[in-house]
């Protein structure tokens, strides 16, 4: 009787301990970052990536200068959004979208068979068989 009453203890302190334990972050796993700091980097990568495509000639200076264009309308959304300080989910949201599109637009125009790899300013056209 005293060894079941004693195993019954063990078991119930046990899932206790188990249950009182505070969760971690798994090894190789960061906290989320702020809405803030994920649109910086995401603005920070979309840039990389059309500089990217004017260097190795898959985007042509047009294209370059329309993605530009909406990068800088994002941020626009952006400063608007964070001008009283905090940056809402709501905003955070509507700020994403735009991301996404944006993302879209870049990976469209870089993928478009208009090059320009010899960087003259002029189209590269394939030439005629």
């Amino acid at each position: 009787m005293k060894l079941t009453t004693l195993i019954a203890a063990l078991a119930m302190s046990s899932a206790s301990a188990v249950f009182a334990q505070a969760p971690a972050t798994p090894p190789g796993q960061q906290p989320a970052p702020n809405a803030q700091q994920r649109i910086d980097q995401r603005e920070a990568n979309q840039q990389k990536r059309i500089e990217q495509g004017k260097a190795s000639g898959e985007l042509t200076e047009r294209e370059a200068a329309r993605l530009q264009k909406g990068q800088a309308r994002v941020q626009k959304m952006e400063d608007k959004a964070s001008a009283d300080g905090k940056i809402t989910k709501k905003e955070a949201a509507h700020i994403e979208h735009a991301h996404n599109q944006q993302s879209r637009k870049v990976a469209r125009e870089k993928h478009d068979r208009q090059h320009d790899r010899n960087h003259d300013g002029k189209v590269d056209r394939p030439a005629k068989k």
